[in-house]
């Protein structure tokens, strides 16, 4: 018996790996992220237990993986995204090491990757950002020492900001000293669901774009000058005489 953590992705049911698929079309019981993740993900199932994890707490979780494991019965234990970014999974793995129960990770694609196929954008970008940092607003539950928004700022790099649309206006006052008012931003809400949105702009226009939006939860924040049009010089991968193992 195993728990698998399936990424679901981002809310577009084709967006699931073909691995991820499989497995909830296989396991008896199905505890899901129902807040989160589409219904239509869990199309073609065949469970005998389908369970929505919404309203349950850590230890409710762990009762329904923990009865499964009894039976000798699989679980597609289903998150968005990819579970390992913000799904909550360190703390029911440490349940199940506990407990002796086996498990494995399915990964899946991530919001920020959605975000940057509606924005039609790469987030790396030969000469304006080779890096990029993936983050949360640190609001109820605080960031650790380094990880304030004004400390990753000061990179400069491609910013991804999760659960912060909310504080959009703290959020740009942080950002605004390091990157300047011109610097290419949006908010995108819900990537690939099909009732998307997005407001695009700069840090000095953008709370105005997303007002518009009326959203306050299910949105990713992405800033950075790749997003522009600033001219970069091509990669040296395909560059003609660039030499490497598959091209001498």
């Amino acid at each position: 018996m195993t728990v698998y953590f399936i990424g679901a992705g981002p809310g577009d049911p084709d967006l699931i790996t073909v691995k991820g698929q499989r497995l909830i079309r296989q396991c008896p019981v199905i505890l899901y992220a129902g807040s989160l993740v589409p219904a239509a993900v869990l199309e073609g199932h065949q469970a005998e237990q389908v369970i929505d994890s919404a309203t349950l707490n850590l230890e409710q979780i762990v009762e329904v993986l923990a009865s499964a494991h009894a039976k000798g019965q699989d679980v597609a234990r289903v998150h968005s995204g990819d579970p390992s970014l913000y799904g909550a999974i360190g703390e029911q793995i440490r349940e199940l090491r506990t407990r002796g129960i086996p498990f494995q990770i399915i990964p899946g694609v991530t919001a920020t990757a959605a975000c940057a196929a509606v924005l039609e954008a790469e987030l790396t970008l030969p000469g304006i950002s080779q890096t990029v940092i993936l983050t949360r607003y640190g609001d109820r539950s605080p960031m650790p020492e380094g990880e304030a928004l004004a400390d990753l700022a000061r990179h400069r790099a491609t910013l991804a900001i999760h659960l912060g649309v909310r504080h959009l206006e703290k959020i740009v006052q942080a950002l605004l000293p390091h990157y300047g008012p011109d610097c290419p931003a949006a908010v995108v809400y819900r990537a690939s669901w099909p009732d998307q949105a997005v407001a695009r702009g700069t840090l000095a226009n953008l709370l105005a774009q997303a007002e518009a939006l009326g959203c306050e939860r299910s949105a990713l924040i992405v800033v950075g000058r790749v997003l522009g049009d600033e001219p970069f010089a091509a990669s040296n991968l395909y560059r003609a005489g660039h030499a490497h193992l598959y091209r001498p």
